[in-house]
Order: structure tokens, then sequence, then C-alpha cells
């Protein structure tokens, strides 16, 4: 295996990027919050049945389902198919009372597809290393018989329970307002850093004087059987195991990217501070939008991310360029297409990450109908939109519209008349028309025939519709546009070094 560099974000499936890319004893803290769809009823988890669709998780889309990959990862599990994770008889026998009990559903398929990675993650994570699963209650009590089995009984540290008052309420139940965060050694050796994570001490909750001792240092003091005991102010004292001084992020908070199981920062600067010092490295191998490597990066931390998903790779990536754009970070994606061989082989595995990948290359914003949930629905032909401000009236901004199609397979001229059409029906200003293959003479003649598009502020004409290859992309050519293009997604401020979160009164 090579070595890891410093800021690498890995596209991929985390089991395989595990398996392939990272050595034994990598990393000083892993924290992961795996997606599970705990809005559903939680019955209807329990339902069984054996489900065509992929059992992975995808951004937006929480759902771990009971499938022939599930039940392929199960009995490599059990021991009756040939793993390449090693896998002990104990494992083996906790599947199959997790079996027994919970049945063939989306629960058994979430423990199974996790336990496999869990113990990837006991290898890859250091002697004196910590690892945090974070949680909800839905499953939490599972979760906890996995990790005991995987890295020990003994190695347990805390439940850390997070508690936080946003969102709705009922008046059926009481309000679900809280998260389990599961926190394991691999050894007894671990590191902690009290330092770090030590709030100020309430001074009014010993009801004793504040003295000062002969260096000057302010405590309070107390007496048990006889024994003088000091509490100095300086020293602090560390949280205790449930934080409800952490809220969740608002709807209307600076931090929010729009993701919906997005994490506030001081929660991870919490987690970073208490199991990690300046230099150690991190790994997240569920990214999502990126929180935990942005906190690591401004703790002056090493990381690694991994996310099965381009949206998120391209999210975090973005987010992380735009928040240290004043330290110049040069950050490392792997698993994206790096030639053509590349994109043809992305395009088979999974046509709609190579969608996504071919939209942020023209840094284009998927349409809200092109979901992995609805893939088999209707396709009006619109896989992205490029927005843009085409002029300015009465000091206000007029936008105007790209539409942009992405196509992997076979294309013909009727894809572009087709486009074209989509362009009018949706009162857009043109189309971009990005293909694997290459157009042909045709497809360019009625490219040409559409026509062209002007905006006030720059002279000159811009094609309606502009034909791109994916060739093209990879060495660098860009659509023809009158602008700079709007990041696609909502942007976190630049972060200063100074700007440290105060939210937890360090």
């Amino acid at each position: 295996m090579k070595p890891l560099q410093n800021r690498t974000l890995f596209f991929g499936d985390n089991l395989e990027i595990l398996r392939e890319k990272i050595p034994d004893e990598t990393f000083d803290l892993i924290y992961l919050d795996p997606p599970f769809n705990s809005n559903r009823n939680y019955n209807v988890l329990f339902k069984e049945g054996l489900q065509d669709s992929p059992a992975q998780v995808h951004a937006f889309e929480d759902s771990w389902h009971w499938s022939h990959d599930s039940q392929a990862v199960f009995e490599e599990l059990i021991g009756v198919r040939k793993s390449k994770t090693p896998v002990n008889q104990q494992i083996g026998n906790l599947m199959q009372a997790l079996e027994k009990l919970v049945g063939h559903n989306d629960v058994l398929a979430y423990l199974t597809m996790m336990t496999i990675r869990l113990i990837e993650l006991h290898r890859v994570l250091k002697s004196t290393g910590s690892i945090y699963l974070h949680c909800d209650p839905t499953a939490s009590h599972y979760l906890k018989v996995v990790m005991d089995a995987i890295f020990g009984k003994n190695n347990f540290l805390n439940e850390i329970v997070w508690c936080y008052d946003t969102g709705g309420r009922t008046t059926t139940s009481f309000p679900k307002k809280h998260d389990i965060i599961m926190r394991y050694g691999k050894t007894a050796d671990i590191q902690f850093y009290y330092d770090q994570v030590a709030l100020p001490r309430d001074t009014s909750t010993m009801h004793e004087t504040i003295l000062t001792d002969e260096t000057g240092r302010k405590y309070q003091k107390n007496f048990k059987a006889g024994k003088e005991y000091r509490y100095y102010l300086d020293k602090g004292v560390l949280p205790n195991d449930w934080w409800a001084d952490i809220q969740a992020i608002n709807p209307s908070a600076k931090e929010r990217l729009g993701y919906p199981t997005q994490k506030p920062e001081a929660l991870l600067e919490r987690i970073i501070k208490a199991s990690s010092k300046e230099g150690d490295l991190v790994l997240d191998p569920f990214c999502g939008c990126g929180t935990t490597v942005s906190v690591a990066e401004r703790l002056k931390r090493q990381w690694v991310g991994i996310d099965i998903t381009m949206l998120a790779v391209n999210l975090i990536h973005r987010r992380l360029v735009r928040q240290f754009e004043n330290k110049g970070i040069r950050i490392f994606v792997d698993g994206l297409p790096k030639d053509l061989r590349g994109a043809e082989a992305l395009f088979k595995k999974d046509p709609f990450e190579f969608e996504y990948w071919a939209l942020d290359m023209v840094e284009a914003v998927p349409a809200q109908s092109k979901t992995k949930e609805n893939m088999r629905g209707a396709d009006k032909g619109i896989d992205g939109v490029i927005n843009f401000v085409k002029g300015r009236k009465n000091n206000t901004d007029i936008y105007g519209k790209l539409l942009v199609q992405v196509k992997g397979g076979k294309v013909q001229r009727n894809d572009i008349a087709t486009l074209n059409g989509d362009i009018q029906r949706e009162g857009a200003d043109g189309g971009i028309f990005v293909t694997l293959e290459s157009p042909t003479k045709p497809m360019m003649e009625e490219a040409v025939d559409a026509g062209s598009y002007q905006v006030s502020f720059i002279k000159g004409e811009f094609p309606k519709i502009q034909i791109l290859t994916v060739k093209d992309l990879l060495v660098g050519l860009r659509p023809k546009l009158p602008y700079i293009p709007l990041a696609y997604h909502k942007e976190a401020k630049p972060m200063r070094e100074e700007a440290a979160s105060k939210t937890l009164g360090f």
C-alpha cells in the first residue's frame, strides 16, 4: 500500500478503500456518523424481505436494505463465504444471534454492513487511538454489542449522550432529542487530552470559599474522610458524558450547508481535541459534508475522509478550499476519473455518479429530480442547471439559466433537438450537452442551428447549445460562459486562525 497523504478525500465504498488502501495502525482518531434512516417508522425497519436495490448509502438518502449484497457480506461474517476481512468465530456467533433476533430486514442489513466496516476500522486504528461511533437510539443498542465484540468490552470508554433541543415536538410521546456517541479504545493505552477539553469550573457548586495557594493559584477545597482535596480553578473540569451545551445546527446558522445530517462544528471540535493532538491523523469514513475534516484542518490535525457519493466529495472539496483559501492548502482526491478509461469505468459502475462527476466538471447544480430514489422515473432530459447573472434592472439582478444534459451511452442528432426543446419549455437561455461518446456531424449541425443568446453586460453572443465531450473536460476545456461559475452549494465562510469555536468556552 502507498503511504497516505494528508488532506486526502477518497471517493468510493469505504469498505473497499479500507481494505485496499489503508495500512494497519494508521489513525490516531476515527469518528464516524454512518447514515441510518431514523425518520422512518421503527417497526418498518423490521419488515422482512429481499430487496433489489444495492445496500449502500448515498448522500441525502439514508437507507440500508436487506439485499443480495448485504446477504453476501453476512455470509462472509458467519464464515460460509470467503472474506477479505479476517473474521473470528465470536463475530460469526454474534451475527447468527442477531439474525435470529431481528430477522432478515433493514436492521440486520445495517448491522451487517456496519460490522464488516468496523472490523476494518479496528485494524487501521493505532493501539493508542480512539474511535467515536455516532448513532441514534434506533440501533445504538445493537451497535454497542457489535462494538463490544470487535473492540472488546474492556475497551469501552463512554456512551456519550448528545442532547439538543431543535426540531418538532409531539403530544403523543416524549420528544426524541438526543443522539448516542460510543467511544472505544483499541487498547488500554489510549490518548486523552484533559486540558484541551476541560470547561471552566463552576465555583458555585461546591459552596466553598475561593482560596489562593502559595504560588498564587486559586482553588476551592473539600474534606473527605478527614483528608483535604484541592480543586484548582485553572485546571477546569471535564464535561460529563451527557452533552447539553452543544446544540444542533439551526436552519439559519452560518455554518449550515444544507446537508440533512450535518453535525455542528463544536461537537467535532470537542471530540477531536479530546482524543488527538496537533499533527495526529484523523479519519472520517462517512464524510458527508466534511465537518470532521474541516474542524481537523482548523485544529492542525492531519486528516483523511471517505465518501461513496460524488456529490459529497465535491461539496467537501469546495468547502475546504473556500474555508482555508488564505492557507493555500492542497487537497488530494482519490477515485475520480483521471482519463477516458476511468470515466468509462465510472459510467459502467454507476451512471448516476458518472453524471454527478460530469456536472461538477462544468460547475452545474444537479437537477432536483435527478436522485437515485427516482432514477427509474420519467426523465425530463435535465440533469443539471447552471444559474448566472445576465443583467441588472432597477438595482436588481436578473438571472439566467443553462440546462445541462449528460450522456454516457450512444448519442444522436435527436438528443440535441430534445435538449433544445427542453430549453424552450423551461424558459432557459441555453444548454450544455456533455457526452462520453464523440458527437456525430448531424449533432454538431443541430447545435449550430439552435442559434445563440446574449447578456446585457458583455458584447457578443454565446452558443445556445454547446457540445463537450468527456475527453474535452479531462484536458481542461470548459463551456463558453458569460460569467464566473457560481458554486452550486452554500459555501462556508473562510476560516481564520483566530476564529476558533466560542461554543465550548475554551
